[in-house]
């Protein structure tokens, strides 16, 4: 094994996290491989659901996907009644599953089954016992994840849904909108416009834009491929191509047909022609298989794991009363620690200064306000007093003034008594 050595870039990555430069060939990029031959060995579970109205070709469709018998056929009367009554309209839930291998690889195949959905008089709960299933599923696998040993965890949670919508010509119908609406967030939902067969490409074309628009409008999240900037230009032109089909036309079948040039290929037969199930211009099953099983599947299970298991996870364990404490999980960085402290205590600080500010404040305003109202009561009983004083001096004043007058009219009578014995002695003499 060759040998080098990492040098440091100008560049980070992440917190704390610097890019590394390699001078020479270390070994870990054999990683991948280390991973698909353990991936080889273990196997993959691939769990599918198929839901539709009875005589749709749901069974056929299976079996012409992995070009086997994975799901048995159903007989003639079977098929018909969908092993529902009309009155109560219950809707069975069965599972068949299958060991494939191809190269090398091992897939254990869990096909869901729902006869009975849509065919009773009355559906409107007819989407309710599936979305229960898939929750149950959900809650099991949950159940799984918090045992104590946990080596052996059996995953049955569904990866994909295939909506068989019937090639009405005339969009979705409301049991097919109130279906989607209601599992759309717990399911990867991946619709298909059954019989295509039935219908004129023209007539598929004006489909498909109806029921599109009826997706999007009421806003129903379908499963679609997604490019990133690892895809070379080939498989982003081969998402675009099969995001372009969805929803998917399709016809199956499990009888292979004969050719006038001698070529035996799998379609149906008719009097004006044949309509070949892997040719791409007659129907979309080719586009169908290959995002299902060739190039999408662990992107299905991905979706369904971290996207729509966990957001079922969270709301089920808040329901429950468990509260997360993100510190707990948050890397430690001792400056970045220091840094935060300081930013508190700087606050906190901030927030004692302002409320002590505050504090001082109204205590000068109460104070201000106590001397103000001292200030007029104090005004207010001068003025009392003044008033009170002034009544007085001028009650003095006039008192001093009859006391005056009284003593000049005492003063004058003296003086005529005077006057008058002086002349009685003046008149004897």
């Amino acid at each position: 094994m060759r040998s080098g050595t990492a040098m440091p870039s100008t560049g980070t990555s992440g917190a704390g996290a610097s890019k590394k430069k390699m001078n020479g060939y270390v070994g870990f990029s054999n990683y991948p491989n280390q991973v698909h031959r353990r991936s080889v060995k273990r196997g993959f579970n691939f769990t599918l659901m198929v839901v539709g109205e009875s005589g749709l070709g749901k069974t056929t469709l299976i079996n012409t996907l992995f070009e086997s018998k994975v799901y048995p056929q159903k007989d003639t009367e079977e098929a018909r009644s969908g092993r529902t009554s009309p009155q109560t309209g219950t809707v069975e839930i069965t599972s068949v599953s299958a060991d494939i291998v191809e190269n090398g690889a091992k897939l254990r195949m869990s096909v869901v089954d729902t006869p009975g959905f849509g065919d009773a008089v009355n559906n409107d709960e007819a989407w309710r016992p599936i979305l229960e299933n898939i929750e149950s599923r959900f809650d099991a696998f949950l159940a799984q994840e918090n045992r104590v040993n946990r080596s052996k965890i059996a995953d049955n949670r569904v990866n994909a849904l295939l909506y068989f919508i019937k090639p009405t010509g005339h969009g979705l119908r409301a049991v097919d909108i109130e279906f989607m609406k209601n599992l759309h967030t717990r399911v990867n939902l991946i619709p298909i416009i059954a019989r295509a067969d039935t219908l004129t490409p023209r007539e598929v074309e004006q489909f498909k834009a109806r029921v599109l628009a009826d997706i999007n409008f009421h806003g129903i999240h379908t499963f679609k491929p997604v490019s990133d900037q690892f895809d070379d230009p080939e498989t982003i032109a081969d998402n675009k191509a099969i995001a372009s089909k969805i929803p998917f036309a399709v016809v199956g079948s499990e009888k292979f047909i004969e050719r006038a040039d001698g070529m035996r290929v799998r379609g149906r037969e008719y009097p004006w022609g044949i309509i070949e199930v892997e040719n791409e211009q007659h129907n979309d099953f080719v586009a169908l298989r290959q995002m299902l099983l060739r190039t999408h599947m662990e992107e299905l299970r991905d979706e369904t794991d971290v996207t729509l298991y966990e957001s079922y996870r969270t709301q089920k364990l808040l329901a429950l009363g468990h509260v997360q404490d993100n510190a707990v999980f948050r890397e430690f960085n001792p400056r970045q620690q220091q840094e935060e402290d300081e930013r508190l205590h700087t606050a906190k600080m901030h927030k004692l200064e302002t409320e002590m500010a505050a504090v001082f404040k109204q205590k000068v305003q109460e104070k201000e306000s106590k001397l103000k109202q001292s200030e007029e009561e104090l005004h207010s009983r001068h003025m009392q007093m003044k008033a009170v004083l002034e009544k007085q001096r001028h009650e003095l004043e006039e008192k001093r003034m009859r006391m005056g007058q009284g003593d000049a009219a005492a003063h004058a009578a003296y003086n005529e008594s005077v006057q008058a014995g002086s002349s009685k002695d003046k008149k004897k003499n």
